[in-house]
């Protein structure tokens, strides 16, 4: 089957099953060029857990710890398998691509395909850890869903991204029209914005830990980190100030929390404030690909982007094993920030400027919408160089069997 990449109101309803294995491995090849760095830290982890681990931050923080530090990885995520007529989600592909090549290199991996809000899930981690002889010093919380079922209630949560108090109204941008407009989105509900908290907050962030713990299989002095996102004051009527930024504030209210109740096992929490990147749902947020779009020009122009394999490269290296005085570089509200380039004072200045001018005539002068476009697209396997999209491809190529 030849595969075409299927959009459908800026969002991509298929994957390249060839596309993600080779985008896969090219983030694995950026990594294993700079493991001999990571062999030269002081500290480094010794096995580490990532839940929501396919795509994105989270398979960049798996692929960081086994191609650079060198350890095992266990990972969750919840994916559809392919079929013979239909491709699956790029994170099975992705996984199946991770495994083949930690195969490879000798070093254990175990993908755990599931609903991660379940408690058979974590039973399932946990029992992996055991099988393994793992013990993690480690756990990342890369966890992006849209909804939610409490494992103690049964109800389902949704969650939504909208603004709270007053209707938003601001500049969009489609990437694969190239088109300008606005879009408006209604108040949130009280119930909405709990919901979100409910999907979006630390609640489940907490579960994972206190389980890991419970059954002996989170280390001492163990680390673990969530992954978070402030931006601009321009996007905080729909991020930080919306219904996101409640759940966001939620999530940082449990690093304290997950000190203070894990005190005698010395675990350290952290949360991460990552820069902004193009990921399968930024399509659809008003403003977002608009303000992603001109970043991206912007951090080019100066040489300063970076795409999730760097952001993680350098949260790895330059903070949680850096061995710096005082420990784990952090801002005064105690959170990581890798977003630090992208918030420059001159960097934003560049981006206001230009967002305030930016025209249909000159968008592509004024931003990367064409970079947009790409990104998004190779995030389902689709704009990647080297691979022949002319070929037939089975919708159920499994690059772990490929590999074998």
């Amino acid at each position: 089957m030849i595969h075409k990449p299927m959009v459908r109101n800026n969002i991509c309803i298929n994957a390249h099953p060839r596309g993600c294995e080779v985008e896969t491995q090219r983030q694995i090849e950026y990594i294993a060029a700079r493991a001999p760095r990571y062999h030269a830290l002081s500290t480094k982890p010794k096995a580490v857990l990532v839940v929501g681990a396919s795509t994105g931050y989270g398979l960049a923080s798996r692929i960081a710890a086994t191609f650079g530090f060198g350890v095992p990885t266990v990972a969750v995520s919840y994916e559809k398998a392919p079929s013979e007529k239909k491709t699956g989600t790029p994170g099975w592909y992705n996984n199946r691509a991770f495994d083949a090549a930690s195969r490879k290199a000798g070093i254990a991996s175990r993908s755990i395909d599931g609903d991660a809000f379940s408690r058979e899930v974590k039973d399932l981690v946990i029992a992996a850890a055991r099988e393994l002889g793992l013990t993690f010093d480690l756990v990342i919380y890369s966890l992006a869903s849209p909804v939610r079922l409490d494992p103690e209630s049964g109800i389902l949560y949704e969650s939504a991204i909208k603004p709270i108090g007053d209707t938003y109204s601001g500049r969009s941008m489609n990437a694969f029209t190239r088109e300008l407009g606005e879009a408006s989105l209604p108040p949130a509900t009280e119930t909405e914005i709990a919901s979100t908290v409910k999907v979006m907050g630390g609640e489940d962030w907490e579960l994972w830990i206190d389980a890991l713990a419970k059954a002996g299989v989170l280390a001492q002095g163990a680390t673990t980190v969530a992954y978070s996102y402030i931006g601009p004051a321009l996007s905080w009527p729909i991020y930080r100030d919306g219904t996101i930024g409640k759940a966001k504030a939620q999530l940082e209210e449990t690093v304290p929390r997950l000190r203070s109740t894990f005190k005698e096992l010395g675990l350290t929490a952290f949360v991460s404030i990552n820069k902004a990147l193009v990921t399968r749902s930024s399509a659809i947020i008003p403003v977002i690909p608009l303000y992603i779009s001109t970043l991206f020009k912007v951090m080019k122009e100066r040489g300063t982007h970076e795409d999730c394999t760097a952001q993680i490269d350098r949260l790895y290296r330059d903070r949680l094993y850096a061995g710096k005085t005082g420990g784990v570089p952090v801002d005064e509200e105690g959170r990581i920030r890798l977003d630090d380039l992208e918030m420059l004072q001159g960097v934003q200045a560049d981006i206001e400027a230009r967002m305030a001018h930016v025209t249909q005539d000159n968008l592509a002068k004024l931003t990367d919408v064409d970079g947009f476009k790409v990104d998004f697209l190779r995030a389902h396997g689709f704009e990647v160089p080297s691979v022949n999209y002319e070929l037939d491809v089975a919708p159920n190529y499994d690059p772990l069997a490929a590999g074998s």
